[in-house]
């Protein structure tokens, strides 16, 4: 019987002899057959690994030869399909325009770990395009992979983009997983499904080979049951790469810098103490006005005073909702430039090779790939010029000042903060495939550190009618080592997180 075991449980195990990585990719793959392609249905997994058992017995071969490659090897991992696989999967975005495509090479980060020994077990189910297709999208729906659903309640949304990511990871089909974030894309679907997400300062992890959206947003992040399981994932991610040029732009000091280390090390930020005497602001202008999800909150606030924080309230962060506009348009410049550029990499044999064959593909086949909704964003991408443009850069450059100079890091200096609370949003909402996502929370919690391109981290904090929500950690550039620190102690003394019970609908008698 598979149980909800961290990643140093199952190392324990495997190190014992109590199981193999053969074994243990046999456990997952049974669990993935019974709650994700049967029972509940979950949809989370778009493809399976069809080699993950040999890799599993080439692993167990290093095993026994008493050569491991660190915490991972062995361990189940699944990750986003927009992230390339130089193997027998395909890489789609969700998107039927994609079906059969094989990457010419690794992604970086994938090349990552498979050096540190994980298992790669399959690819996640994703909003379509990582939901940046249409305005009335469906979160979890792809026209690839079909509709993703909450473990917690099945008729609400897992959120997305990283939908699958976060199902999967609730409902234990894999030891964790890696989604990617532009904005929101990590933080939502880890809080809406109850578990830890580590959106990373832009630049520490690569995004070579991932499908993009906006390189001055876009990054790929650990998805996990525990602050320590993030942080493993997380150290294997990081390097430096000669194709993504941002990886190159850290400081020495930051974990992965280094050249010298085949795996960076966040484990050692895990200190139960870690919130004695930290300064903790508290951005009660983004926090909303819903009394549920409030209560919740001051809950939190309640563990860290206990736990020896300094809670600095209200620590309100400036024009954390002057900037969407800009935004917008900068997501509509880059997704032009990145797609076509990633489509032309793919080669020859691609029938795809710009955004403008992307829309064409999707008019041709409407009734398979927008049945619920359109292509706006597509084609409003489409109808952009250069990166040169002067409206490009001019809107890039408010949405930096107003994110950084005149936001995050404006509050940090003057309140003198390690980090910035709020919480990370409310519970789950109905799928509904007629409207689109039904959102409705007053508030915000993902725009200004995905903008800035600055560290966020969520963590479980409570529930609303059985469905989780969670409180969000923030700071400013590289400051992954001080959000492990605090959200570990935070984890440890509160340790909220609950598996789901794969309800059919919302329990409303549920405290």
């Amino acid at each position: 019987m598979l149980q909800e075991w961290s990643i140093s449980e199952l190392q324990s195990k495997m190190e014992s002899g109590e199981l193999t990585a053969r074994q243990l990719a046999g456990l997952y793959l049974e669990r993935i057959e019974s709650l994700d392609k049967n029972g509940p249905r979950l949809n989370a997994v778009i493809e399976l690994n069809p080699d993950a058992p040999a890799i599993a017995d080439a692993l167990d071969v290093e095993r026994r030869a008493g050569k491991t490659r660190g915490p991972l090897h062995g361990i189940p991992i699944l990750i986003k399909d927009n992230m390339d696989t130089h193997d027998r999967m395909q890489t789609t975005a969700g998107s039927l325009a994609l079906e059969g495509s094989l990457a010419p090479r690794d992604a970086f980060i994938v090349k990552r770990l498979r050096s540190a020994g994980a298992l790669i077990l399959g690819k996640t189910n994703l909003s379509e395009w990582a939901n940046f297709r249409g305005k009335h999208s469906v979160s979890g729906w792809s026209s690839r992979g079909g509709l993703t659903h909450n473990p917690y309640a099945l008729d609400r949304s897992a959120c997305g983009s990283s939908s699958g990511s976060g199902a999967a990871v609730a409902a234990n089909l894999c030891a964790a997983a890696i989604g990617t974030e532009t904005d929101g894309s990590i933080i939502c679907p880890s809080q809406t499904n109850g578990i830890v997400g580590i959106k990373p300062t832009l630049g520490l992890l690569s995004r070579s080979g991932i499908i993009p959206i906006a390189h001055s947003q876009d990054t790929a992040g650990p998805m996990a049951r525990t602050v320590a399981d993030a942080a493993i994932l997380l150290g294997a991610l990081t390097g430096l790469d000669e194709r993504d040029p941002a990886t190159k732009r850290r400081p020495e000091r930051v974990e992965g810098s280094s050249k010298k280390r085949a795996l960076h090390d966040y484990t050692r930020y895990l200190d139960p103490n870690g919130l004695k005497g930290a300064r903790i602001g508290v951005a009660r202008n983004m926090a909303g006005t819903d009394p549920r999800i409030l209560r919740i909150f001051e809950s939190c606030m309640d563990v860290m005073k206990k736990l020896g924080a300094v809670i600095v309230d209200p620590a309100d962060v400036p024009n954390f909702n002057k900037f969407g506009k800009t935004e917008l348009e900068v997501l509509h410049f880059e997704f032009k430039a990145g797609l076509n550029q990633y489509l032309a990499s793919l080669g020859e044999k691609s029938r795809l090779r710009s955004i403008a064959d992307v829309i064409k593909f999707n008019e041709e086949n409407k009734a398979r790939v927008m049945p619920y909704f359109g292509q706006e964003h597509m084609i409003a991408a489409q109808e952009k010029d250069s990166l040169s443009s002067k409206k490009y850069r001019d809107a890039l450059a408010k949405n930096h000042r107003l994110t950084r100079k005149e936001g995050i890091d404006a509050a940090m200096r003057k309140h003198r903060l390690d980090a910035i609370v709020v919480p990370s949003g409310g519970p789950s909402w109905m799928i509904d495939l007629v409207n689109g996502d039904a959102i409705n929370w007053d508030m915000e919690s993902t725009s200004p550190a995905a903008v800035a391109g600055y560290p966020h981290i969520t963590v479980p904090a409570g529930y609303i009618f059985g469905l989780p929500v969670g409180i969000s950690f923030f700071a400013g550039a590289w400051q992954e080592p001080m959000l492990i620190k605090l959200a570990y102690a935070f984890e440890q003394a509160a340790k909220i997180r609950k598996p789901p019970q794969f309800l059919q609908t919302a329990d409303l008698t549920a405290a």
